[in-house]
């Protein structure tokens, strides 16, 4: 093993699922929050943290935003992980016997069609792997849970119905976060930049400070606001680019930046993971 690799959640979850697939030479951490993933990661307790941002139905991850930034880390990956929504009962259930299903309520609300149509009604848990735990430990054929095949192995369960989820696209992007940059990689499918940033108080200043970025080819793929320090008047900006701060275009598009914004943070650069330019599948 290379090290430990800190996740948010119990083991079996779809963070458990993303360390598995992007880092298999980690030993997955388990750990509550966010938070104390970052903090697992920042103390040395873990090499690197696999933090959830945004998933494909759902959208972007509540808070992690604000936490990013202010976690002293650096990302230095991505992961992207089809989330297959698995319903999970007893040994020896059946489908037709399944009255409820626990889950997070952000999976309950991914797979509502399947859950109609076999009448199952919704539960909301902790989290996904706990839920499956917590069904195992109950041992009732009538209370399934929702979560990945992974923890049906863990926790002895069986897998019911496979892929029952609403979107045939649904995906979770994960971040990998480390406490030093690493600035001398350069990926097989293109190189990413990560920053956050503050415009000057003066009119059109985001217009102008994103210019830059346009006139030098540099092609923005990710910029979301945020309100900082309670104040509806301060507004963070986190952005990704497509290349790299030595490229000259990405150079010359952050000098524009600069002239036009209080503050800018240097968050990560990573290669592009391959999963990023695949097409979308159909259906």
């Amino acid at each position: 093993m290379a090290g430990r690799i800190a996740f948010q959640g119990e083991l079996g979850a779809y963070g458990h699922q993303a360390c598995a697939e992007a880092r298999p030479g980690f030993e997955p951490m388990p750990c509550t929050t966010f938070e104390d993933a970052i903090e697992a990661v920042r103390r040395g307790d873990a090499e690197l943290g696999m933090i959830a941002v945004e998933n494909s139905t759902y959208g972007r991850v509540a808070d992690v935003h604000h936490l990013l930034p202010e976690s002293g880390l650096h990302i230095v990956g991505e992961a992207f992980v089809r989330v297959h929504i698995n319903l999970l009962g007893v040994k020896g259930a059946r489908l037709d016997q399944v009255e409820t299903a626990t889950s997070h309520t952000v999976l309950l609300g991914q797979c509502r069609g399947f859950m109609r149509e076999h009448s199952i009604t919704p539960h909301t848990g902790v989290d996904t792997a706990g839920s499956a735990r917590a069904i195992a430990e109950q041992n009732d054929p009538r209370h399934a849970a929702l979560a990945s095949e992974i923890a049906a192995e863990i926790y002895g369960l069986d897998v019911l119905a496979r892929h029952i989820e609403d979107h045939a696209r649904n995906t979770t992007r994960f971040l990998v976060m480390a406490r030093e940059p690493d600035l001398k990689r350069r990926g097989d499918a293109g190189m990413m930049t990560s920053f956050v940033f503050r415009v000057r108080n003066i009119p059109a200043a985001l217009y102008k400070a994103m210019g830059g970025f346009a006139t030098n080819g540099v092609n923005m793929t990710k910029l979301e606001s945020y309100m900082v320090g309670g104040q509806f008047t301060a507004t963070q900006f986190y952005a990704e680019i497509e290349g790299h701060p030595d490229d000259r275009n990405v150079q010359l598009a952050f000098d524009e930046l600069d002239y036009f914004t209080d503050s800018i943070k240097l968050m990560g650069v990573f290669p592009a993971a391959p999963r990023r330019h695949e097409p979308a599948p159909r259906g």
